[in-house]
């Protein structure tokens, strides 16, 4: 945990499905949390912890992160707003489970809207489209999996770089900051 001694709100993030907290984007949008007086988690999914590669099925990723917000606003996060958030795999894990963890809003960092190369492949948007929130996507203009489009709820922010988020983390940092401010003061 990032604490800090007068936070406004908390933010949970998860890593992608190949990675760790320690991901770039990861660590960009902690510094941009911290700079907004907004303390954060970084939550590992068990089969990271474990040390497999490949993620469990969508079901147990999401049951262990609504298990460990649950938790965490039993104890630490108690009387906060929380915001919920990831990269890739963790922005669609805090998508799907943004009402049961009543997330006040999703933090999405490289949302795979869709597989590589396979344009085919059915699209990932009505994750996005069903929280009720305010969202905040964050993609690299180059994404391979692809660029969902913003709505009434969703800010989609354009930055240089793939799916690593990795070419401007600066961006990265200003685009969460300055969000995170609006969604922990409403």
């Amino acid at each position: 945990m990032h604490d800090l001694a007068r936070p406004r709100a908390t933010l949970v993030l998860g890593h992608g499905a190949g990675g760790g907290v320690g991901a770039p984007d990861l660590v960009a949008a902690t510094r941009a949390a911290l700079a907004a007086s907004v303390r954060v988690a970084l939550v590992g999914q068990r089969y990271r912890v474990a040390g497999r590669r490949s993620p469990a099925p969508a079901r147990q990723l999401d049951a262990a992160w609504v298990d460990v917000i649950d938790a965490l606003r039993a104890g630490e996060l108690e009387g906060l707003p929380l915001v919920t958030g990831g990269r890739s795999s963790g922005a669609r894990v805090a998508c799907r489970t943004a009402a049961a963890t009543d997330a006040a809003g999703v933090l999405c960092l490289a949302f795979p809207l869709r597989p590589p190369g396979r344009p085919d492949a059915p699209t990932r948007l009505p994750e996005l489209s069903a929280v009720r929130v305010p969202v905040l996507v964050v993609q690299g203009r180059s994404d391979p999996f692809g660029m969902p489009r913003g709505s009434k709820t969703r800010k989609v922010v354009r930055v240089t770089g793939d799916h690593g988020l990795k070419s401007d983390r600066a961006a990265v940092e200003a685009a969460v900051r300055d969000w995170l401010v609006s969604v922990a003061t409403q």
